[in-house]
């Protein structure tokens, strides 16, 4: 008779296949979280870079498209700050947008086919030095206290008050390296509606009105800047937008009438650089932008871009 001995595995065999297991299964777990961090880095590398991508493009798309650059200013030799290398860019409304769809452009506040042809002596109408909560001239405060609304360049450290003082007549009136910066609301400041001596309406008749009447058409200071804004806030870049509605309920459409809008977050560095190009050439922007992810990789963006109608 024969009997069939069935032999199983033994202890020793049982832990080598185990500890084998556990060594496939280690192996393994390491594998999926090698690839769950390098998908988690590609993720957030890839939105790092819409984001920049996105914020820049709106940037050279705002300076491409602008008459005036209004910040950066240029170096004031007589401060201690630089003033043409910033973390803001502000850039006049192009020609173009018109938010509320009426047919007529946003940045012709008094509906009269021209642009920013009668401005007053706060060139922004935001009862704000300058750019209202922006530091213009890098000097530390923004909207200083011994500013004015009518100190567009904030250059005034103490009384008394310094304004008005740089007409558009493409001089620096004022020596501190800017051109036209802080215009009076007689713009030209030479006594007269307009242009001394010229019909500037054409309606037949030379220098009718109030001096501060720039356009001759019978209203005073009724066509300002409308700044674009691009500045930092905590990481975050936003974009301030200039609207053609009272957004902040005062019963009147002003140049503090603005939205803005987060348009790149985790930002380290954004930079804008003024570069003169020569009184006959458009002036040029160097633009810098650096968005960090939380793992510590980096986006870094630059771009050239002139200002399409700098005078």
């Amino acid at each position: 008779m024969r009997i069939n001995h069935c032999s199983g595995f033994s202890l020793v065999e049982l832990l080598a296949a185990l500890a084998i297991s556990a060594l496939i299964f280690a192996a393994l777990n390491g594998v999926i979280n090698q690839t769950l961090k390098t998908h988690e880095f590609t993720r957030e590398q890839t939105d790092l870079t819409r984001q920049a991508r996105f914020a820049m493009e709106r940037m050279v798309r705002a300076i491409g498209s602008s008459p005036r650059l209004l910040l950066p200013l240029f170096n004031n030799p007589s401060t201690g700050h630089d003033e043409s290398v910033r973390d803001v860019l502000a850039v006049t409304l192009d020609h173009e947008t018109d938010l509320d769809g009426n047919g007529t452009p946003d940045a012709d506040n008094d509906g009269d086919g021209r642009f920013d042809e009668d401005l007053p002596a706060d060139a922004t109408n935001d009862s704000r030095g300058g750019v209202a909560l922006i530091d213009d001239d890098n000097d530390g405060t923004p909207d200083s206290e011994w500013s004015s609304k009518e100190d567009d360049d904030e250059d005034t450290v103490f009384w008394p008050i310094i304004a008005d003082e740089d007409p558009i007549d493409g001089q620096d009136n004022d020596g501190d390296g800017a051109i036209d910066e802080d215009p009076p609301a007689d713009m030209n400041n030479d006594g007269c509606p307009g242009d001394c001596g010229f019909d500037d309406d054409g309606d037949g008749t030379t220098d009718e009105g109030h001096p501060e009447d720039d356009d001759e058409d019978g209203s005073n200071n009724e066509d300002w800047y409308d700044p674009v804004v691009f500045y930092l806030n905590n990481g975050a870049l936003i974009e301030r937008t200039p609207v053609p509605w009272d957004e902040d309920g005062s019963s009147s459409i002003t140049g503090a009438d603005y939205i803005e809008s987060t348009i790149a977050e985790n930002v380290t560095v954004f930079q804008v650089k003024r570069i003169p190009q020569g009184p006959s050439r458009s002036l040029l922007l160097e633009l810098t932008l650096e968005l960090t992810g939380a793992s510590g990789e980096t986006v870094k963006l630059h771009s050239s871009v002139r200002v399409a109608g700098f005078r």
